[in-house]
């Protein structure tokens, strides 16, 4: 983890050294000032396309209490470089509540196909059936507007929620799940050529993202502990 949080890296060197960690966590992050290891804003390239004709749903999570998992998932799509290809894209599907990535598809392209992919898998991940307590929220993108994905959603009686305007911070939690992948697991990697060399640095970037990864928000557990209900 590269280019893990300052307070997250300062909690990991803590749990290992013990007593002989010599330093608080103040010192410690004038520390990595000092040495110039905090990371500069990224610039961002937009995945979204919010002008189509299909009919777009209200914002069912603002100021909503999210107390257990599957509950809300939260859906985005961000671009991953490649030097031959220029781009391909990750689908992400995310649980607010433990910050698990229950589903993802790297793809060459945009297409709704490789989102329902994700969908598909966030489903299993929650036992498939009657999801009637989860709530899907997304931006206005089409891949989530498209009948095909409506239907998904509506064939497991899952209520459809969707940004309302252009703001990111409506789907800050998918935004931030985004940066963590590219930025803190990827970005310090060799740049893949293609899809193909990429595929197997994301899987093991969301496999470290969920199973290894602590979380301020979640008391420095990881996703994985609090979805699967597994506090050891």
């Amino acid at each position: 983890m590269p280019i893990i949080g300052g307070l997250k890296l300062y909690y990991l060197v803590s749990s290992v050294l013990g007593d002989a960690m010599d330093m608080g966590r103040d010192k410690f992050l004038c520390l990595l000032h000092r040495h110039k290891l905090i990371i500069p804003p990224r610039k961002t390239h937009h995945t979204t396309n919010s002008n189509h004709v299909y009919f777009k749903y209200p914002n069912l999570v603002k100021e909503l209490s999210i107390c257990y998992v599957n509950q809300v998932w939260v859906s985005d799509i961000t671009y991953i470089y490649t030097t031959d290809d220029k781009f391909c894209y990750l689908h992400l599907i995310t649980d607010v509540f433990s910050r698990m990535i229950i589903g993802f598809v790297l793809a060459p392209t945009l297409e709704a196909v490789y989102t329902i992919e994700a969908l598909e898998q966030a489903i299993r991940h929650a036992g498939g059936g009657n999801l009637c307590g989860t709530i899907h929220h997304s931006d206005r993108g089409v891949q989530y507007c498209c009948d095909d994905y409506i239907l998904r959603l509506k064939s497991h009686s899952i209520r459809i929620s969707m940004t309302e305007d252009s703001n990111p911070t409506d789907n800050g939690v998918a935004e931030r799940v985004n940066g963590i992948i590219k930025n803190e697991f990827l970005e310090p990697l060799p740049t893949p050529r293609n899809l193909q060399e990429a595929q197997p640095m994301v899987q093991h970037a969301v496999y470290t993202y969920n199973h290894l990864r602590p979380h301020l928000s979640l008391d420095m557990r990881t996703p994985a502990q609090v979805y699967m209900g597994d506090d050891g």
